[in-house]
Order: C-alpha cells, then sequence, then structure tokens
C-alpha cells in the first residue's frame, strides 16, 4: 500500500497505538486480521458473528447484495431472499439473547456460596433450545430459499456452500 494511503488512513482512524492491532504488533487495515469494527477491530474468537453454524449472514457482509448478484436474481426473488434472511436475522437476534441468559444463569451458579447444579441445568438447556430453533429456522429458511431458485441458481448456491463463500 502507498505510503500516502497508510497515513492517510491512520490519521483517519486513529491508528492502533504504539503496539499495533495485528496479532505479531503490526499495523493492518480492515479486511487483514479480523472483521468487525474499524480496521480490523473486532470478530474476536468466541464472537457470535465469527461461528459458523447461526452465526453471520450467511457469512458474508451484505448477504442479500451478495447473492442477488451471484445468483442473478430478479426483483421478485430478491423480494422473497429479503423476507427469508429478515427471519433468520430475527431468530439469531433471539439467540443471541438466549446466549446471554444462558451465560448469566452460569454466572449465578457458581456466584453462590453454594453451586447451583439446578441452575447450570437450566442455562444448558436453553442453549440445547436455542441451537435447536436455530437449526429449525436454517433448514426452513434453505427449503424456501430452494423453492424460490431455478436449477441453475440452486447449482450456484450449492458452490458457494461448498467452497465456503457462504457461510451456515
Amino acid at each position: 500500500m502507498h505510503e500516502a494511503v497508510v497515513s492517510w488512513l491512520r490519521g483517519r482512524h486513529g491508528g492502533c497505538g504504539t503496539s499495533g492491532c495485528g496479532p505479531d504488533g503490526s499495523r493492518q487495515w480492515a479486511g487483514g486480521f479480523g472483521r468487525g469494527g474499524h480496521h480490523g477491530h473486532g470478530g474476536e474468537e468466541g464472537d457470535p458473528e465469527s461461528e459458523g453454524f447461526g452465526g453471520g449472514s450467511f457469512g458474508v457482509r451484505r448477504p442479500l447484495r451478495f447473492l442477488a448478484y451471484k445468483l442473478e436474481l430478479d426483483e421478485k426473488q430478491v423480494a422473497e431472499l429479503a423476507r427469508i434472511l429478515g427471519e433468520l436475522k430475527t431468530e439469531r437476534a433471539q439467540g443471541e439473547v438466549d446466549r446471554r441468559r444462558s451465560l448469566s444463569g452460569f454466572a449465578d451458579a457458581v456466584g453462590g456460596p453454594t453451586f447451583d447444579a439446578a441452575r447450570v441445568k437450566e442455562a444448558a438447556q436453553l442453549r440445547v433450545t436455542t441451537a435447536e430453533r436455530l437449526r429449525d429456522a436454517v433448514a426452513a429458511a434453505l427449503e424456501r430459499l430452494h423453492a424460490l431458485l431455478d436449477n441453475e441458481q440452486r447449482e450456484r448456491l450449492a458452490y458457494l456452500i461448498r467452497t465456503g463463500v457462504l457461510t451456515l
């Protein structure tokens, strides 16, 4: 990258301090070491957005635009895909709320004077229920997407999933 661009980026984003933001202390702009916040910050390990199943919106930043382009969808298909993705987004958001509740339950179970096994079991069951609900939502979305696409579009979608371009 040209020195002037690097200087502009550091000035615009405030840099990363003296230690840098890369894994080896080097500086790296967005898209390099992580996803999320400005110039690569964010996307921590354990971040639910970075998880494969149910995390992220099909693993790309703008899944509707990306899929509309890659699959060459018409306007009717784009509208239906928007509904499908909206429902998945809602389900994922509820899953994140449930994940936080389960963490709170685990913390409450170990934070008291005695270990609360019932509380741990309840929090763990909440995680299982959430995972099952997300599994069902993804399966239903894929079924609706399959019905929406023609054979050539289905083949392209399958290719995107197989190659890891899209993650579910």
